[in-house]
């Protein structure tokens, strides 16, 4: 007995010892946080011994030792924008532990049930929310890229077109035989019909920056993988042409150049009414999550949720959708979803953007045959104030070859940041297929036309443009024009073309031919010449190029208001050289030899005195010296034809013309200035205004032929930077300013009249202006000078509103203008009013 009792407290004694131990070993951790992706030390984390609330440490680094005066069984690891992650403590592994914390994700939010209906208030300031997007707009963010000296980020871009809503009617069509081993892809979606994808982009990009000492950027593509369509330039255009990157803290938001009201703008609540629904948990962070939608549903607004952090009032993710009423052509709806990261109180940096459009040719009710365009951008790696080598600010041919960008299967595994689903690696398999079916070549070829006017009729050949193969006009009566051009791919470096003309009265051939080429990819550095006779409308444009190919729209019209006399019969030659130094900057030199006459001399007179001498044909060489600006333009290709994606990028001008006398026995020496700014801007709920000014100088005196023509319009087409109401060659100037404002509302007023509101039209108000002075000797040097003269005693006018969105459906492409004319009422032969109408293709 005494024996037992003694192994009792022997073995009593033990297993305090081991307790004793453990509890010595547990009253202190020691170890390191890093980042799971990159194994980068981590500070600013908050650890909580067991289940405290209130953090025992915040690590200033990423190493951390945590101590307490009770046993620590458990450890919480919680750091801003990473997922929590817990650990249980033993004695095995209290030292050296080693955590890794996560990047949290928007889709990481936490399932709520949301609250219905709508809370009123006596006023906004009764509003929770209100208070909370105030906070919001005081501490209004930045992008984080602009207070690091460099910078650094990759970006993974997946662009996805796929057919919805389809079914077994739909798929029995005539158009889908010998296609029909395409459904074999399709996969149900959500609506519980099937969807088909038909086309893929992958893309990665590398941008590197630099804020100071100077400022610079680069955005370089380094992978590009394209379902089957790699040579097809419409298709590619138009998918990259659909989507703008946007800034949620900005008041206004673009989609398709048209602007929606962002939520998170300043003045929000001018257009929607927020909720407060709940605090949830997004990424290990306290968020307010605000539900907003907007007061009218007809209206350029979305609905959706804002995840808003508790402590600092950044925005930590947001959901966009559009509304059922959404008045945007060809588009049924809208989807965005957007990811940031808060480093500071002041910046935010952009982790995802995912934007979904629902797109229609015809319908907009549900259930419709429609296209889901689906964009998702990934930004990673992101890389502060290292030193950036000089050179990869710089181009490199290299980087303009079509091999560049060529990657294998491997790269794009390791590349991409999710797996592509089934549906998406079928995309790839179903389109080489398709590439190999001549009736779906053919589909594709009929696109192709109507997008480029040009039919490729064997290789290497296109003709066209097609749709100018009629044309009437007063010298030549009925008129065909024929052309063709080389094409072999979209990144020709090199092109020859030329079109022959004949018309039916005057019983006279036509012609102009043009060869260019471009020798080096990365400043486009080319060369050109060309010649030409046809008659001519000159003064259609007064910023105009000196290209030989190039037909004017009031040459040929089909209907006009009286009748076009003042054509003129021009022989062109003429030769270029152009650069771009710098991205987006081109700088060209065109060398003209021309001479000029009236085609109808009996009716239109441009005879003049030279020397005392009558003549009636102008002789005339000059030198042009252009700068064109476009910053923030974007372009699809690299060929020496290249096609310019929509977007508000302006276009600037400045241009100098040097007329040598003597030269190929040219009439006149003659200096002239112009400049040109054309620029789209969005104005906020208030739709887009569009302005074109042009300005210029002729500093001598020459005949009327080498004059500034105030561009009229007779034809009842729309014809972009012309005057509706003035008649050819009614204003004449030696110097002149022009300017056309055009603001497009998109519906904003018409939104609020009952019946006319369900028509979904919009309204279109525009003005324009010219002023300009007409020396005396340039009048006199001129037999008829008399006829002419300048705006110069009041600035000339016209006004008007049109009504465009007219159609039905999603197919709204026709435009109506009702233009009246301000002053000038006394000349003779005038139009006061006149209508103006056609086809307006965009969103």
């Amino acid at each position: 007995m005494m024996l037992n009792n003694n192994s009792q407290k022997h073995y009593f004694l033990f297993f305090f010892l081991i307790l004793a131990g453990s509890v010595c070993a547990q009253n202190k951790v020691s170890g390191k946080v890093v980042d799971e992706k990159n194994n980068k030390e981590l500070n600013n984390v908050d650890i909580f011994i067991n289940n405290d609330k209130t953090p025992a440490l915040t690590t200033t680094s990423g190493n951390f030792i945590v101590k307490s005066d009770s046993i620590i069984h458990q450890l919480r690891f919680s750091r801003k924008n990473y997922t929590t992650e817990t650990l249980d403590i033993t004695p095995e592994n209290a030292d050296n532990i080693f955590v890794q914390l996560s990047q949290a994700k928007v889709s990481d939010i936490q399932e709520i049930v949301l609250q219905s209906g709508k809370t009123k208030y006596k006023n906004k300031k009764e509003n929770p929310a209100y208070a909370i997007m105030q906070k919001v707009w005081a501490q209004k963010r930045n992008n984080g890229l602009e207070k690091f000296d460099t910078y650094s980020y990759k970006e993974y871009e997946k662009t996805q077109f796929d057919l919805n809503n389809l079914d077994s009617a739909f798929m029995k069509k005539k158009i889908f035989n010998k296609l029909d081993f395409i459904f074999s892809y399709a996969d149900s979606t959500a609506s519980g019909r099937l969807g088909l994808p038909i086309f893929l982009n992958e893309a990665v990009y590398e941008n590197y920056g630099k804020n100071r000492p100077d400022k610079d950027s680069k955005r370089t593509l380094v992978a590009q993988k394209t379902s089957g369509f790699q040579d097809n330039q419409v298709i590619t255009v138009s998918a990259k042409n659909l989507y703008r990157d946007i800034n949620i803290y900005d008041n206004t938001l673009n989609y398709f150049d048209i602007g929606f009201q962002s939520p998170v703008g300043s003045d929000g609540f001018s257009t929607y009414d927020y909720s407060l629904m709940d605090t949830i948990t997004i990424r290990g962070e306290k968020a307010f999550q605000i539900r907003y939608q907007p007061k009218r549903k007809d209206v350029l607004a979305f609905q959706g949720n804002l995840y808003i952090d508790t402590d600092t009032y950044a925005v930590l993710g947001a959901t966009l959708k559009s509304t059922q009423k959404i008045n945007v052509n060809f588009v049924n709806s809208v989807y965005t979803q957007v990811e940031y990261d808060n480093p500071d109180d002041a910046t935010f940096l952009p982790k995802k953007l995912v934007t979904e459009f629902e797109m229609s040719p015809f319908s907009k009710k549900k259930g419709a045959k429609s296209i889901i365009a689906k964009r998702s951008v990934d930004y990673s790696d992101y890389q502060f104030n290292k030193p950036l080598d000089p050179k990869v600010f710089k181009r490199t041919e290299e980087e303009y070859e079509d091999k560049f960008t060529n990657k294998d299967d491997a790269y794009w595994t390791k590349a991409r940041p999710d797996t592509l689903s089934k549906a998406e690696q079928g995309v790839y398999n179903m389109l080489d297929q398709l590439q190999q079916t001549p009736k779906f070549n053919r589909m594709v070829k009929l696109f192709e036309t109507l997008g480029s006017r040009y039919y490729n009729a064997f290789k290497g050949i296109d003709i066209g443009p097609i749709f100018s193969i009629y044309g009437r006009n007063e010298v030549e009566g009925d008129r065909i024009r024929l052309g063709a051009r080389t094409y072999f791919g979209l990144n020709d470096t090199w092109r020859a073309q030329f079109y022959t003309a004949y018309g039916f009265k005057d019983q006279q051939f036509k012609y102009g031919v043009e060869a260019r080429y471009m020798f080096n990819k990365l400043n486009r550095f080319m060369i050109g010449a060309g010649t030409s006779r046809d008659i001519v409308q000159l003064g259609g444009q007064l910023t105009s190029g000196d290209g030989v190919t190039p037909q004017s729209s009031s040459t040929s019209t089909f209907f006009a208001r009286g009748e076009n006399i003042s054509l003129s019969s021009v022989n062109k030659t003429s030769i270029f050289a152009a650069i771009e130094p710098w991205k987006n900057f081109q700088i060209r030199i065109d060398g003209v030899m021309q001479s000029i006459k009236s085609a109808i001399p009996e009716k239109f007179n441009l005879m003049y005195y030279k020397d005392g001498q009558l003549r009636k044909t102008v002789n005339d060489s000059h030198v042009t010296i252009s700068l064109i600006a476009k910053p923030g333009a974007k372009f699809s290709q690299t060929g020496i034809d290249r096609y310019q994606a929509r977007n508000l990028a302006p276009t600037i001008v400045l241009r100098y013309t040097r007329g040598i006398e003597g030269l190929f026995n040219a009439d006149f020496n003659y200096d002239k200035l112009q400049f040109m700014l054309y620029k789209p801007f969005l104005i906020g709920s208030m739709g887009k205004l569009v302005v074109n000014f042009e300005a210029g100088k002729n500093f001598s005196t020459v005949p009327l032929a080498l004059q500034n023509i105030i561009p009229a319009n007779l034809s009842y087409g729309l014809v972009p930077n012309t005057f509706s109401q003035l008649n050819y060659y009614e204003f004449v100037t030696d110097a002149y300013t022009t300017l056309q404002l055009e603001h497009h509302f998109n519906g904003k007023i018409l939104s609020y009249i009952p019946l006319i509101k369900k028509l979904k039209l919009r309204e279109v108000a525009f003005i324009r202006g010219a002023y300009g002075t007409l020396s005396n000797a340039s009048k006199a040097i001129n037999v008829e000078g008399f006829k002419y003269s300048a705006p110069s005693e009041h600035i000339y006018y016209e006004y008007g509103f049109g009504i465009e969105n007219i159609g039905i459906g999603n197919l709204r492409i026709f435009r109506v203008d009702f233009n009246w004319r301000g002053n000038y009422l006394d000349k003779p032969d005038i139009s006061k009013f006149g209508v103006k109408a056609g086809f307006q293709v965009g969103f």
